[in-house]
């Protein structure tokens, strides 16, 4: 497992950067491969926060806690992410999807508006890779609930293509294909 851990506006002494080693470890215990854990330790005016964010082959999750407590606000992040675990190995044997590996990766940008009519080139104010790890519409739909996103790009399995699901307005999930 490789932890790493980036504090804002807090120092990161060896008790946290412990704390945190030893409440994320536990994340360990659902997955055989190697996975990539960032926590990210930061306080606003007086807010703790501690975002958890896991890369374990292909499924990325997310735990997002604020509190007035350090400490608690790490305890809240990482159960969440637990829970999140909990449901997608719940999902994965139902489904037997286990044996997907990752695929090759896509670009996503982010683009200031405003700079798309004031210059010629729009600046990028966010550029991301994301695995394109083929998958069906199902584990889409799964990973985009995981994330807690309205919308999730990925590689369509059956197809090849590049397609997006996405939340409607009436509450129904909808699919963007080429």
């Amino acid at each position: 497992m490789n932890i790493q851990i980036t504090a804002r506006n807090i120092d990161l002494t060896d008790p946290i950067r412990n704390y945190v080693e030893k409440k994320v470890s536990k994340i360990k215990r659902y997955f055989n491969q190697i996975i990539d854990v960032h926590v990210l330790l930061e306080v606003q005016k007086n807010v703790h926060i501690a975002e958890i964010l896991v890369d374990a082959k292909g499924v990325f999750l997310k735990g997002l806690e604020k509190s007035e407590d350090l400490y608690a606000s790490i305890d809240l992040a990482v159960d969440k992410i637990e829970k999140q675990l909990v449901k997608y190995k719940e999902k994965l044997k139902n489904k037997k999807i286990m044996e997907n590996t990752p695929g090759s990766s896509l670009r996503l940008n982010v683009i200031d508006v405003d700079s798309i009519f004031e210059t010629e080139k729009p600046k990028t104010i966010i550029s991301k890779q994301i695995p394109a790890k083929p998958m069906t519409i199902d584990e889409a739909v799964m990973q985009m609930e995981l994330l807690n996103k309205n919308f999730f790009v990925f590689r369509n399995a059956d197809t090849g293509e590049v397609n997006v699901v996405y939340h409607r307005d009436d509450g129904n999930i909808g699919l963007i294909e080429p």
